[in-house]
């Protein structure tokens, strides 16, 4: 019965996991701004050399 009050009790778990949230959301926010700043160099670099090209 201790074991089990003892987890129940325990928020260590409850904050990793928070953390882990947080983590992921940066991480989806710093992709979304990757792409986003790769397709607009592509654009700008290789656009114009593309159609130079044909």
């Amino acid at each position: 019965m201790s074991l089990i009050r003892r987890l129940i009790t325990d928020e260590r778990a409850a904050t990793s996991i928070e953390y882990a949230l947080v983590a992921s959301l940066i991480s989806i926010a710093i992709i979304a701004g990757a792409r986003a700043v790769g397709t607009a160099l592509q654009a700008k670099f290789f656009g114009p050399i593309a159609s130079n090209l044909t």
